[in-house]
């Protein structure tokens, strides 16, 4: 009990002292220990690595998850080192309501149908952004909060010893200035020579842990190359999905007309008789025949003898029905328009093959 009494009013001595200590530095009564302008330069870039280290992390944690409340939830549950629960995301639950609209008011009518289709296309892309927010959370948001609430944690505890070692040894230069009697002077210079010791000590694992700071930013460069990958993976599935939902809806007649009844493609008023007498009149989202029809439509229409251009195939195509033409990632096609065409569309040829391609596929070179 009396070491523990001892002791409190040793530690409350010494808290006192820096105190005054401190006090008299911003009065600018005592003198204080300037660290150097290579250490000052590591205080600075670890402080900046570490307040935009929490603005990133927390703007990202809003672009993944929008909902305030889930997110304070979510953090709630990794304190307590429990499971955080599954939730349905929006595009999830969209398609929920509309395969549940659609059987509803009936799945074979073209409004049903089109419902039904959606909905598919809408569970991919919810599950396409589950797994991208997944992806991001263990690659990118993780690495940055370990940083935070380790490292960081572990600099800012060091650096907090190295500035009580900085007021410990100014104080003790201060008592040698104010010792008058040898013996008094020869107690604060060896007060003095300790206090050298342990705030010279302290500086240099502190400077170390600082120096640390560039693996650090190497680390985040590592994740942030992660979490642009994951990103762009994301999107390119978006993107495959909506293609293939557009061209899944062309193939249902009348569905944004409001009818059952076949419409026409449009026709070019310059278009030339024979070529208007050739094109089948049918339904298509792209403005062209149907599958059997449209084959024997590309036999019939000769190519522009001006219009012709080449283009560089972007991603893999798979045709859909004979009226298309297959891709492959980089091959060079020849392309050219028909009167009446959608604008989505082209006419591709390759060697003696042709038929319709997606303009989105491809990258016109001439």
């Amino acid at each position: 009990m009396d070491f523990n009494m001892k002791k409190l009013a040793s530690d409350a001595g010494i808290f006192f002292t820096r105190a005054v200590q401190f006090t008299e530095e911003k009065f600018g009564q005592a003198e204080k220990t300037e660290l150097d302008a290579h250490f000052e330069n590591l205080l600075a870039r670890a402080d900046s690595t570490k307040n935009w280290t929490e603005k990133i992390l927390r703007q990202t944690e809003v672009l993944l998850q929008p909902n305030p409340s889930a997110r304070v939830e979510e953090f709630l549950y990794e304190k307590l080192d429990r499971k955080v629960p599954s939730r349905v995301t929006g595009g999830e639950l969209l398609a929920q309501y509309m395969a549940e609209a659609a059987s509803e008011l009936g799945p074979t009518t073209p409004y049903g149908k089109t419902l039904i289709k959606v909905a598919e296309a809408e569970k991919r892309l919810g599950a396409a952004e589950r797994d991208f927010i997944h992806t991001a959370s263990i690659n990118f948001l993780t690495p940055l909060r370990n940083f935070l609430e380790g490292d960081w944690k572990t600099i800012s505890k060091e650096r907090r010893l190295l500035q009580n070692r900085r007021l410990d040894l100014d104080a003790c230069k201060a008592r040698l200035k104010k010792a008058k009697a040898a013996e008094a002077k020869a107690t604060a210079e060896q007060e003095l020579r300790v206090a050298q010791t342990e705030f010279d000590r302290q500086a240099e694992v502190t400077r170390l842990l600082l120096e640390g700071i560039s693996s650090t930013h190497v680390n985040h460069l590592r994740c942030l190359h992660e979490f642009v990958e994951s990103q762009t993976t994301y999107y390119a599935q978006c993107y495959r999905h909506m293609l293939d939902l557009q061209k899944q809806l062309g193939r249902f007649p009348g569905t944004f007309v409001g009818t059952t009844e076949p419409a026409s493609p449009p026709l070019s008023s310059t278009s030339p008789t024979t070529t208007a007498a050739t094109m089948p009149m049918g339904p298509s989202v792209a403005g062209l025949a149907p599958p059997a029809e449209a084959a024997l439509c590309l036999e019939e229409v000769a190519p522009p003898s001006s219009g012709t251009r080449k283009a560089r195939v972007l991603y893999d195509y798979e045709a859909a029905d004979s009226s298309e033409l297959a891709l492959l990632a980089d091959e060079l096609i020849t392309v050219y328009s028909l009167p009446g065409m959608d604008p989505d569309w082209l006419i591709g040829e390759r060697g003696n093959r042709k038929g319709k391609v997606p303009v989105t596929y491809l990258e016109l070179l001439s």
